[in-house]
């Protein structure tokens, strides 16, 4: 029985990637690094492998990295209102370095969504005016972040009862339990 929310959930996800206006496809992430206090953002899932790696593009500069290299669990907060569906996801976060993947990667991305990553200074920084932002021309921060999943806690919010359940991935295989709502 279990089995089936864990392949709903698997699906929801993959969706989130292949389906247009599908509400996983903007998701929020939490960082910690050194700090004590977590830092929540909007990303944008942009793949989804077999086996649940989820991957995020970002500029290299940004507070994200800095936390990831403090620091390198993360978490991701994914909610369907339609479905009454949320997944809490735990994960350890992989920052990308293969050459070929970055750049096939790049070549990919539409030439107006590159300037996310080519900002003259780092996302964050002060200016004093959003239209005077400047891009540079030979060079970018693109960063691909990889996160592979260690724990995903499903809860699915219904009548006459609420299902929650929590996977664990060991050796390779995703393990569930039913929890309390």
């Amino acid at each position: 029985m279990i089995n089936s929310f864990f392949e709903e959930l698997n699906t929801e996800i993959h969706n989130g990637v292949t389906e247009r206006g599908h509400p996983f496809r903007f998701i929020t992430m939490a960082t910690v690094g050194n700090e004590t206090v977590a830092r929540l953002r909007t990303v944008v899932l942009r793949e989804v492998s077999d086996d649940l790696r989820l991957t995020i593009y970002t500029d290299g500069r940004t507070e994200k990295m800095k936390h990831i290299a403090d620091n390198n669990q993360v978490s991701f907060l994914l909610y369907h209102p339609e479905k009454m569906l949320q997944l809490k996801v735990e994960g350890t976060a992989q920052v990308i370095t293969n050459k070929d993947r970055l750049n096939t990667t790049w070549q990919n991305i539409q030439p107006n969504s590159r300037k996310d990553y080519i900002t003259q200074i780092s996302p964050g920084s002060s200016i004093k005016n959003p239209d005077h932002v400047e891009y540079i021309e030979n060079e970018n921060y693109f960063t691909i972040i990889d996160i592979i999943p260690s724990k995903i806690e499903y809860l699915k919010l219904q009548r006459p009862n609420h299902i929650r359940a929590l996977f664990t991935k060991i050796d390779d295989k995703w393990n569930g339990e039913f929890l309390v709502p």
